[in-house]
């Protein structure tokens, strides 16, 4: 039993520290019999996961990690690899190579090695010492077509965010309306700015002719009037031209720079002078005047009419000014729009208001006259985003739909932040965007730039593909499979960014043939090796590997059964159908996988007679992902009934990003009961839990809702909770708010926060995520609770006809 204990503890130890966590700990050791396991072999892997400050912290390594020397393996020296001591050499565990010590290595000794070899260093960091560095860039993509109100709220975030910045971090600024400004931020006193048609999209060459005018000058030339700018195409006194890069991932040469390293920061290889992108410590007064001097557009807007908005053409101006100007480099367009593209490239809807936004039904019906050229334009900027490794990001604050459906590529490929809310001036926005900004125990922002992430596995494994917010880094070898699942035919992808939580799923494929003798020892192996800019601008490498054993499927089905993971199960089965739907123009396929694949999966690890479904029973491994599948089944990531394309595109990102604890929360909502009966309680998610002496505590991951039942909300409207004689009541009331705030505190983006009552009107989100076991159809079939008016199965339904299906000799 300490055995199975000890098990656990190992997993759960690898999930805290490693960020890893996999649907299945134990993996058959043939084709046939993975593909009998119905949910696929897949591992969550978080890249970035924050160590807890109660483990072994890893000291500094300064030096390039030690490479396996077969050119088609090249896995780094990690705490599972074979070392002799004696001979100085080390055996890779992915391929059997032999490796001798690089000579620096010399003092290895059992007793004096390096941390890379310590067990507990499954997960180890390398600082590249020779790599060039740069400082991040943020470019900030300001609409000014709403409310003076709305702008205010804005530039108000934005210059806080300014200030936020590490000192040394290049910003830019572009604001659009009808037409595009791009601003100049080196000019003292004046404001200055290079205006786009928002009509048609800009020409690399047409920006590279600006920027040839205004790069590369002396610093000494701040003040240099237009009329002495550089001649285009030019040389600069005192520096060359900036060329594109002969090659995809050439560095920029060093040029002179304006500015030297702030103190405390690593010096950063000079840069070209650039007067529309400057470190905040030489620009921050002009960009901050620039700021309060953005108005409303003023460009006058017909009855009947949405304002002329060019979101396309700022969005192709921020990337290729970015393109010309910082190839290959770690940088960030934080876009704010606050409605939807009515003009330009990239428009969405047409600028009468008697002609709406796309709807699913428009969808549907192909009568989305903007959508596929829309969507085709952003997939391009996307592209060519992931290309230099440039994040874009969308901060959408309306109250109708802006277009993240046809911009979902822009930030699901390059790994952009997506928040969504109804208003600049709302604490939702305030507070999650405040929170992008958050710093490390060492000053420096958590986040990582212009990463690429390669997975090498062991003998018996290959790669079919990821599922995640990145890009395909089209790398092909020998480890990638030929089935292709998500982001496929690679063993690298790219990431423009990536937080401490951003998790990814890689999905393998176990290729040995059916009845081929497990090697003696042999364990299936993965390693991941993460290259990444850090927020200080030195080049990262974080490798962490980790392996799992091999079991005969005919003789060990019940230890296979044993390490099955139902939560990490649920999350690959969403992710897998929320792919699906997305490339299948959202039709019932996906749903009807889900159906098939549960079934199956009961068929195959449940105990029963033959059509008996009474005798139906399954393992407590297995016992809550039915339930799992109810929820997702109904949930917002297949449903897109009552919700908007926008909103689908929204929830789906998030899924897709999110670790597995917070994912199984936005497929099956928390529910808390709190009364007078007792101390706080986790309660189910049924209508049976909705009584009238008690509160209730939703957290679905989006939205944070307080519930208080028919007779609480009563006392409530009559001010008990005023009454010093009804200090009890004062204090329930207020145990689920200060739960609540806890909740707020930890999540980015930040949920939606709702208090509501009995018959409130915002109590539909509670109704539409709990069981519907009481409803308008069988209103006694439980004691208390309140009916739902729904025409959905119940989970009870639900079970009754899975366990017919699973048990039927006929499916």
């Amino acid at each position: 039993m300490r055995t199975m204990a000890t098990w656990e503890e190992y997993l759960a130890n690898q999930a805290n520290i490693d960020g890893i966590q996999m649907t299945w700990n134990m993996w058959p050791h043939s084709r046939i019999d993975a593909q009998r396991l119905v949910v696929p072999v897949a591992v969550f892997f978080t890249p970035l996961k924050e160590r807890p400050l109660d483990q072994p912290q890893q000291p500094p390594l300064e030096y390039d990690p030690v490479l396996c020397q077969r050119a088609s393996c090249k896995a780094v020296l990690n705490p599972l690899c074979m070392v002799e001591y004696r001979s100085k050499c080390w055996t890779c565990p992915f391929c059997n190579q032999r490796n001798p010590f690089p000579p620096h290595y010399g003092m290895i000794a059992e007793d004096n090695r390096p941390p890379e070899l310590y067990p507990q260093f499954t997960t180890i960091e390398y600082t590249l010492r020779k790599a060039t560095t740069l400082p991040p860039i943020f470019v900030f993509v300001v609409d000014t077509c709403m409310s003076a109100e709305e702008l205010k709220a804005l530039k108000e975030s934005v210059q806080t965010a300014l200030s936020l910045l590490p000192a040394d971090a290049l910003v830019g600024l572009i604001t659009f309306g009808r037409m595009v400004e791009l601003h100049e931020l080196s000019v003292q006193g004046i404001s200055r700015s290079y205006v786009f048609k928002g009509a048609k999209e800009v020409t690399q060459k047409q920006l590279r002719d600006i920027i040839a005018i205004n790069i590369g000058g002396h610093a000494t030339g701040q003040n240099t009037p237009a009329g002495h700018a550089t001649p285009m195409g030019g040389m600069a006194p005192g520096g060359i031209m900036p060329q594109r890069p002969p090659y995809p991932g050439a560095q920029m040469s060093a040029m002179p720079s304006a500015h030297g390293a702030p103190t405390g920061q690593i010096p950063h290889p000079q840069l070209p002078y650039n007067k529309f992108i400057q470190p905040i410590s030489d620009c921050d007064m002009s960009i901050n005047d620039l700021i309060e001097q953005i108005q409303s557009d003023r460009w006058p807007v017909p009855q009947g009419h949405r304002p002329l908005r060019a979101t396309g053409s700022a969005l192709a101006v921020a990337v290729t000014l970015l393109e010309v100007c910082f190839p290959n480099t770690g940088a960030r367009i934080m876009t704010f729009i606050g409605g939807a593209c009515t003009h330009g490239p990239g428009a969405v809807v047409g600028e009468e208001l008697k002609n709406p936004i796309r709807s699913w039904h428009t969808i549907k019906e192909d009568n989305a006259p903007y959508m596929k050229k829309a969507t085709k334009f952003y997939d391009g900027l996307g592209a060519r985003a992931v290309k230099n490794g440039h994040v874009i990001d969308i901060y959408s604050c309306a109250l109708d739909q802006t277009g993240l459906n046809e911009m979902r590529a822009c930030f699901n490929t390059t790994a952009g932040n997506v928040v969504m809310g109804d208003s600049f001036n709302s604490s939702l926005f305030k507070q999650t965007y405040q929170r992008v900004f958050e710093k490390d125990a060492n000053g420096n922002l958590k986040m990582g730039f212009n990463a690429t992430m390669e997975v090498k596995v062991g003998g018996g494994l290959k790669l079919e593909g990821m599922l995640g917010c990145c890009a395909n880094g089209n790398v092909k070898n020998a480890c990638v499979s030929d089935t292709e699942m998500g982001i496929a035919g690679t063993c690298q992808w790219r990431f423009c960014a990536l937080s401490p939580k951003a998790t990814v799923a890689v999905l393998l494929e176990i290729v040995a043939q059916h009845g081929a003798a497990i090697p003696q020892g042999a364990r299936g192996m993965i390693q991941f090796v993460t290259q990444y800019q850090h927020p200080d601008g030195r080049k990262r490498i974080r490798v962490t590997t980790t392996c799992r054993n091999w079991a005969d499927f005919a003789t060990q089905q019940p230890q296979i059964a044993y390490g099955f993971d139902q939560e990490a199960a649920a999350v690959i089965m969403a992710r897998l159908a929320s792919w699906r739907a997305t490339n299948e123009n959202d039709t019932p396929d996906a749903l009807r996988w889900v159906d098939r694949s549960l079934i199956r999966l009961c068929q195959k690890f449940g105990e029963y007679h033959k059509d008996d479904p009474s005798s139906f029973r399954l393992s407590d491994k297995f016992s809550l992902f039915p339930q799992f599948m109810f929820h997702l089944r109904r949930s917002q990531f297949l449903q897109v009934f009552n919700n908007s394309p926008d909103e689908t595109a929204y929830y789906r990102h998030i899924l897709m990003a999110e670790n597995v604890l917070e994912s199984t929360t936005m497929i099956q909502p928390v529910l808390f009961a709190y009364s007078f009966s007792g101390p706080p309680e986790p309660v189910l998610l049924d209508t049976s839990s909705i009584l009238p002496d008690r509160i209730l505590l939703m957290d679905d991951y989006f939205h944070v809702l307080i519930y208080h039942g028919q007779t609480i909300a009563a006392w409530r409207k009559m001010n008990y909770q005023d009454d010093p004689q009804y200090g009890a009541f004062k204090q329930l009331l207020e145990a689920p708010v200060a739960d609540a705030a806890a909740i707020l505190q930890e999540r980015f983006p930040m949920p939606r926060y709702i208090v509501t009552e009995y018959e409130g009107s915002q109590a539909r989100f509670l109704l539409s995520k709990v069981n519907p076991s009481l409803t308008h159809n069988n209103p006694y079939a439980a004691e208390g609770g309140a009916p739902v008016f729904t025409d959905d199965v119940s989970l009870q339904v639900f079970m009754e006809h899975l366990k017919k299906l699973a048990v039927s000799s006929s499916t």
